[in-house]
C-alpha cells in the first residue's frame, strides 16, 4: 500500500519545513518564489492534495467567504472597492479564510448569485457592500439564516445587524470646515439624487456645518446620477448661483466640477469624495475612507459572528481630508 502523501512527506522533499509548505498552500505571497516554486514542484510530483473535506469536519468551516466586486463603470469610484476587497482579502487570510468574489448588476441578481452560491459551495459568510434602504439582500441572508456582517450600515434600524460604516456626514462636514476656515461662504454641494442613504448622509453634513456657522446654504444643492459628465452638467448650472467652493458627494462629481470651472471660474474651490488614484493624480482635495481598517473590522466582526459572539458592537470609522491643489 502507498504511503499517504503528507505535509511532512511534502516538506522532506523539498527539504523545507513543515510551516513552509503550509506557508505556500495558504499565504504564498510571502514565500519567497524560488523556495515556492520546489514546494509547488514538490506537491506536484507526489501528487499531494491538502485535506480540505477533513479540515471542515473538524471546524464545521469551509474558511470560505463570499464578497461582490462591482462591475466595470467609469474607472473611478469603482476604484474604492477594489481597495476595499483587496484588504478584506490580505486580512481574510491572515485570520486563515479565502475571499471567493462573485459580479451582480443589480440587488435581484445579487440575491439569485446568493443561492447559486450556497447551492454550490460550503460558504461560511457573506461580506455585503453598498447597503441600501430597505435591503433585499440582508433580509433575504437574515431570513435563511445565513451569516453576513456589511461594509455600509443598515440605514433603516442600526442595530438590525453586525456592520462596519466610514462617517459620509463627518467627512463632508470636514471638507466643508476647511472651506469655512479658507474665507469661503457660498460653498455649494453635489450630491445624488435623495433617498440614497451614502447620498444623503454626505449631504446633511455639508447642510448642517453651514448651518452651525450661521450660513444659509438656500439654492447651493444639485443632485444627479454619479459620473462626471452629469457633476459638469450640473457645476454649469450651478455657476449661475455663485458658489466660490463646492464639496462633492464623489470624486466623478467633482472631476466633472472641474472640467466646469476649468480656465472659466478657475477660483472656485473643488473638494471630491473617497481620494480615489485619479483625484491623487489631478491634484483634487478628496475626502479619504480608511479602506483598510475598514475591511480588517469587517474580518474582525465576521469572525466574531462566526463564533457566536453577541458582543461585537458596530464600528463608524472617521475620514480624513487628502489637501491638494483644488481647495
Amino acid at each position: 500500500m502507498a504511503e499517504k502523501v503528507t505535509i511532512a512527506t511534502v516538506a522532506r522533499h523539498a527539504r523545507v519545513s513543515r510551516q513552509t509548505v503550509s506557508n505556500v498552500l495558504n499565504s504564498p505571497h510571502i514565500v519567497r518564489q524560488e523556495t515556492r516554486e520546489r514546494v509547488e514542484q514538490a506537491i506536484a510530483a507526489l501528487g499531494y492534495r491538502a485535506n480540505q473535506a477533513a479540515r471542515q469536519m473538524r471546524t464545521g468551516r469551509s474558511r470560505l467567504i463570499a464578497a461582490r466586486i462591482e462591475p466595470t463603470r467609469d474607472g473611478i469610484n469603482g476604484s474604492v472597492l477594489d481597495r476595499f476587497l483587496h484588504g478584506l482579502t490580505e486580512t481574510a487570510d491572515a485570520a486563515g479564510y479565502r475571499v471567493l468574489l462573485y459580479t451582480a448588476t443589480d440587488h435581484d441578481r445579487e440575491i439569485a448569485t446568493y443561492d447559486d452560491l450556497l447551492g454550490t459551495y460550503e460558504l461560511d459568510a457573506f461580506v455585503l457592500v453598498g447597503t441600501t434602504h430597505d435591503d433585499p439582500r440582508t433580509a433575504w441572508l437574515t431570513e435563511r439564516g445565513v451569516p453576513f456582517v456589511t461594509f455600509g450600515r443598515p440605514w433603516d434600524a442600526l442595530d438590525a445587524h453586525p456592520w462596519v460604516d466610514v462617517d459620509g456626514a463627518a467627512g463632508t462636514a470636514l471638507a466643508t470646515r476647511h472651506l469655512l476656515d479658507a474665507g469661503h461662504r457660498r460653498i455649494a454641494f453635489l450630491g445624488w439624487p435623495v433617498g440614497s442613504g451614502v447620498g444623503d448622509d454626505r449631504r446633511a453634513g455639508w447642510h448642517d456645518t453651514l448651518r452651525a456657522a450661521g450660513v444659509d446654504p438656500t439654492g447651493l444643492h444639485r443632485e444627479t446620477e454619479d459620473g462626471i459628465a452629469e457633476g459638469e452638467r450640473l457645476m454649469r448650472d450651478l455657476v449661475a448661483a455663485g458658489p466660490t467652493a463646492v464639496v462633492c458627494a464623489s470624486d466623478s462629481l467633482a472631476l466633472g466640477a472641474l472640467q466646469a470651472v476649468r480656465g472659466v471660474h478657475p477660483q472656485v474651490s473643488v473638494i471630491g469624495f473617497d481620494d480615489t488614484p485619479v483625484a491623487a493624480a489631478v491634484g483634487l482635495t478628496s475626502v479619504s475612507q480608511p479602506l483598510g481598517e475598514a475591511a480588517a473590522r469587517c474580518v474582525d466582526l465576521l469572525t466574531g459572528v462566526l463564533d457566536d459572539d453577541q458582543t461585537s458592537a458596530p464600528v463608524l470609522l472617521q475620514p480624513s481630508l487628502a489637501l491638494r491643489h483644488t481647495a
